[in-house]
């Protein structure tokens, strides 16, 4: 059963690898410091044209058909949206990273947060810390095999694996190596349960909401490079300036020519 899982998301990396090459990068590590008249980027990114259809499993195919049916669509399909579109077009589930900030507010993060909840991860896209560590806890009554990949054109890794997970969950450390930034999380026994990771290495970064918004505060004064990532749709880039106490706007637009290359 699971040969057929990982050749499917194999086959889906070689896209995703193309997408993601450009995220390599050597980073040195960053320093907290006191940041005064810092700046506020903020933006939205938006999706143009036809958000591609979900995808879909026979759930009956599958391990615990019953309780995992319970979000079925109806007509015994569980169905894997990766492009979710909002209000005024918005595209939700997009990481926005400030590249190249080398010192500024203090890098407070918490573990990431995962959680199985009825055969789906929550949230469909995570942030993880310059510790890597993220932690999954199953809120389902049965167990899942958790599986985390990360792909390059060099081929994959196997970065987090802990099958039969429990209602204890489990904390882990991503083992990115290479200077990768993104890995994919899925159950080998539940294909329908997927989700993606982005590794930071500097507080500066956002998730995009339901409408596609994001705000990110505190911004030393300077130029940065500005990296939007789907995982579905790849990588957008621009370069915005920032003033002392100042506000700056910057928006993004996929759409779904990029979602089918």
């Amino acid at each position: 059963m699971k040969r057929p899982i990982m050749m499917g998301l194999c086959l889906a990396a070689c896209a995703q690898a193309a997408m993601t090459a450009g995220l390599q990068t050597n980073v040195l590590a960053y320093e907290s410091k006191t940041v005064t008249e810092g700046a506020v980027l903020r933006g939205t990114v938006r999706f143009a044209g036809t958000a591609p259809a979900p995808k879909e499993f026979d759930i009956w195919r599958y391990p615990d058909h019953v309780f995992c049916g319970a979000l079925s669509d109806g007509a015994g399909h569980r169905l894997l949206r990766e492009v979710n579109v909002g209000g005024n077009r918005g595209l939700k589930d997009v990481v926005v990273v400030v590249e190249g900030v080398r010192s500024g507010k203090p890098f407070t993060f918490t573990d990431a947060q995962v959680e199985a909840n009825v055969c789906q991860f929550l949230p469909f896209v995570t942030v993880v810390s310059d510790k890597r560590e993220l932690t999954v806890t199953n809120r389902d009554p049965v167990s899942h095999d958790i599986q985390g990949y990360a792909y390059d054109q060099a081929g994959v890794d196997i970065v987090l694996h802990r099958p039969s997970l429990k209602a204890t969950g489990t904390t882990d450390v991503v083992n990115l190596v290479k200077g990768r930034k993104v890995f994919t999380m899925q159950c080998g026994m539940h294909p329908y349960m997927q989700n993606w990771g982005y590794a930071i290495d500097n507080p500066y970064y956002a998730v995009t909401n339901q409408e596609g918004a994001f705000v990110i505060g505190e911004l030393p004064a300077g130029t940065y490079r500005i990296k939007a990532w789907h995982p579905a749709l790849g990588v957008q880039e621009q370069e915005v300036t920032v003033q002392p106490n100042g506000t700056a706007m910057l928006d993004f637009r996929f759409d779904s020519k990029r979602s089918a290359e």
